[in-house]
This record gives C-alpha cells, sequence and structure tokens, in this order.
C-alpha cells in the first residue's frame, strides 16, 4: 500500500482546509477527504451566513482568557498564529473585513460564501488533491502509529494525518461526531460531547408573534427561585419558540446547568437606548401632552412596536385606552415590564441547532506547540475535535485557523 501522501487531512471544514493548505505550501503532498460533496458546508452558513470569522482582540492573554480553563494549553499555538495572522492571511487573498459590535470580524461583503472560496483559492494554489463524497470508516493502528484509513472508497495511507472532522453540532452539514468515535477505539480520551451555544425555548407562547425581532447590545439577565443568577449584554433574536442570537447562545450552558434545578426565568430589556428614568419621565410626560392619544401609540416611541401588545397585555394595560387614563401606579409596572421582559424558559434546542458542541478530545493529550497527539506521533488533532468551551463572537473560526495553521506548519516531518 505504501505512503501515497505525505499528508492526509479528514474534514474539509475550517480547520481542516487551513492545514491542508498550511501544509501543501511547504512542499508536502496532501490529500483533503470530505464526505460532503462540497467543501466548507458549516462554514457557508455561519454567522447567519455573513460568517463572524475572529474576533479582533489583537492581545493574546485576553483574547485566550475567552477559551475558559482551555487557555493554558493554547497559549503556545496561539503565539504562533493569532487574529493578527489570521487576518494578514485573508487580506493577502484579497478579502476585505470589518470590525462590528463586541469586535466581531465579518467579511465586508456580508458572504459567508466569499470566506469559503477564499480557502478553496488556499488549497487550488498550493495544490491539494481533493477527494469529495468520502466517508472514512475507521482508523487503523501499527505500531503505535496510523497505518492507514479504511473509506467508502477503499484504503489511503500518509505519513501523517490531520483530523479536522468537528464536533457533532449541526449534524445536517456534516458534524456528526465521527471523529470521536475513531479517537475513542484508537485509545484517546473523549469527553462525551454537549450542545453548547444553543438557542432556548420558551414557554410564552406570545412570542410565536414577535418572530425575526432583534434587540441590539441589550441587558439579559438569568433568574431562578428570584435570584439573579447570571447577566450579561449582548444581541437578542426571538425565535417563533423561544431566544436566539449571540448574548442568549453565551449564557446557554448557564442556562442548561440551572435547569436541572428548577424553573429558570430570563430577562430583557426591551428599551436598551434608555435609562429608567428617561423611560418614567417620558412616560409621564406623554400622559400629559398626549392625553387624548391611545396608550399604544406613545410607546412604540420607546420600545419596538412588534413588542406594544405584549408589554400592555403583560401590564394588564388595554391597548385601546387613552394616555391621560393611565395611574401612576400603572405606568411604574410599565417601567418595569419595558426594562424587564420576562419569560419562562422551557428548554435548549438539540445538537442540530447548536453552534458548536462543547466536548471531545482531552487537552492533555494535546501537544499545542505542533497539534501532535501525545498518544500517536502521526496523527494531529484541530478544531472542534478537541474539548474547548468558548463564547460566540468569532472564537470557534479563530481557534479553527490557529490549531489548523499549527498543525499544518509541523505535520509530515
Amino acid at each position: 500500500m505504501g505512503n501515497a501522501w505525505d499528508v492526509i487531512v479528514i474534514g474539509g471544514g475550517p480547520a481542516g482546509m487551513m492545514g491542508a493548505g498550511t501544509a501543501a505550501a511547504r512542499g508536502l503532498k496532501v490529500l483533503l477527504l470530505e464526505k460532503n460533496p462540497n467543501l466548507g458546508k458549516k462554514l457557508r452558513i455561519t454567522g447567519g451566513g455573513r460568517c463572524n470569522l475572529t474576533n479582533a482582540t489583537f492581545n493574546n492573554h485576553l483574547l485566550l482568557s475567552q477559551y475558559n480553563q482551555a487557555d493554558k494549553f493554547l497559549f503556545s499555538a496561539f503565539a504562533q498564529h493569532s487574529v493578527r495572522e489570521t487576518l494578514d492571511f485573508f487580506h493577502l487573498k484579497e478579502l476585505a473585513t470589518k470590525v462590528e459590535l463586541e469586535n466581531r470580524v465579518f467579511p465586508l461583503s456580508d458572504k459567508a460564501e466569499d470566506v469559503a472560496l477564499t480557502l478553496e483559492k488556499f488549497l487550488t494554489l498550493n495544490k491539494v488533491t481533493i477527494k469529495t463524497s468520502i466517508a472514512v470508516k475507521k482508523i487503523v493502528l501499527q505500531n503505535s502509529r496510523i497505518s492507514h484509513l479504511e473509506t467508502s472508497a477503499g484504503q489511503f495511507s500518509a505519513k501523517s494525518y490531520i483530523i479536522a472532522t468537528g464536533g457533532n453540532s449541526r449534524p445536517e452539514t456534516g458534524s456528526t461526531g465521527d471523529g470521536y468515535e475513531w479517537l475513542k477505539d484508537i485509545g484517546h480520551k473523549v469527553i462525551f460531547p454537549t450542545p453548547s451555544l444553543v438557542p432556548i425555548t420558551v414557554k410564552d407562547s406570545w412570542v410565536s408573534k414577535v418572530a425575526g425581532l432583534t434587540i441590539q447590545d441589550t441587558n439579559i439577565s438569568i433568574y431562578q427561585n428570584g435570584l439573579l443568577i447570571t447577566k450579561t449584554l449582548g444581541k437578542v433574536l426571538f425565535t417563533h419558540n423561544g431566544l436566539s442570537g449571540p448574548g442568549i447562545l453565551n449564557l446557554s450552558n448557564q442556562i442548561s446547568e440551572s435547569l436541572i434545578h428548577g424553573p429558570v426565568i430570563i430577562r430583557i430589556n426591551t428599551s436598551p437606548s434608555f435609562s429608567e428614568e428617561e423611560i418614567t419621565n417620558y412616560l409621564r410626560e406623554a400622559c400629559i401632552k398626549s392625553a387624548n392619544k391611545k396608550v399604544k401609540n406613545i410607546l412604540s416611541e420607546i420600545i419596538p412596536s412588534k413588542l406594544v401588545s405584549i408589554i400592555l397585555d403583560l401590564t394588564n394595560i388595554d391597548p385601546e385606552r387613552k394616555c391621560n387614563t393611565v395611574t401612576k401606579v400603572e405606568r411604574h409596572h410599565l417601567t418595569t415590564n419595558i426594562r424587564g421582559l420576562n419569560l419562562n424558559i422551557k428548554g435548549l434546542l438539540g445538537p442540530e441547532k447548536a453552534i458548536i458542541a462543547s466536548g471531545g478530545v482531552s487537552l492533555t493529550e494535546v501537544d499545542f506547540k505542533t497539534m501532535q497527539s501525545k498518544l500517536f506521533k502521526n496523527l494531529y488533532l484541530v478544531g472542534d475535535i478537541l474539548n474547548i468551551v468558548r463564547p460566540s463572537g468569532g472564537y470557534s473560526l479563530q481557534l479553527c485557523w490557529t490549531t489548523g495553521y499549527v498543525a499544518g506548519r509541523n505535520c509530515g516531518q
């Protein structure tokens, strides 16, 4: 059979494409295997099709603090390739970028497709051989090394192997957790993955009426038994059965853990542009200046119009009432509901809706200077296959660019 290739990369997502192209740029003979008919299937839908490709935090200590307990493992990898190198990589390939709220970096075109095409050109330029619609079935060992791969198209062998199969989030894109099973079978410790960064469902039926509504940069608080558990600032997106958006996704792990202990309430400020005092004053003055106006007509000035009838209903105020009939106590209740709209959390959506899945290969079994497995010298592990929890905001893709690059630089030695 022989080693027909210097490197075989399994998985044509962001980490796999970065690893394959980087290895090939060193003059290595590289084969990229992908089970989907096309590369970058999940990449093309990430960030709502816009692709939040990194976070513009150029201080590695600050950046790595977002990766929880993984920061100490990741430092040597990020010292080799971090945000600056990622932006240089894309800019040199003529993909213009822009920075938005919370340092999120997007392609200027707002098209994830452009990011995928840039990576595909990188592979073509460096003469990577790409074989799609091939599913790997098994990793075969011999003398403490990877000997070859059993696939749907026969056996393939190489001097080195990079596994970049991703986790088990969004299985419709091919991320079905296959890599976890292969690695477990050959002796790697795999922490069982759970959905992470997942939209939530709520018990409140009215939420379907406001599906599609977004509130930017607002206060989000989580309560249990009347006690504040955690709070954050972020974007909220109302869906037909619950909530999504970066602000919600980043709390999903904590919500999941809290639900084990009983009911959880999420509280959202529907009018983040105004302080409590400003809302109180606005309502008082509106009830004087616009005494004969219907109360529903003055509210759309300070809250999204889709929420007006919802908030009035929760405050037990008839939307058709005239402003001058609204009492001081009712105005106070109105302000409270505007500043803190309560929803009762039902649960989290499953892996099929997760942005990422937490879990994966134990970090103690990987040398992060090279991304080499400590168990098998010709095996490299990158991206979502690793047990690293991180928030939404470009951190997941940066992990892919960094680990893919480091593996590509060091494999096939």
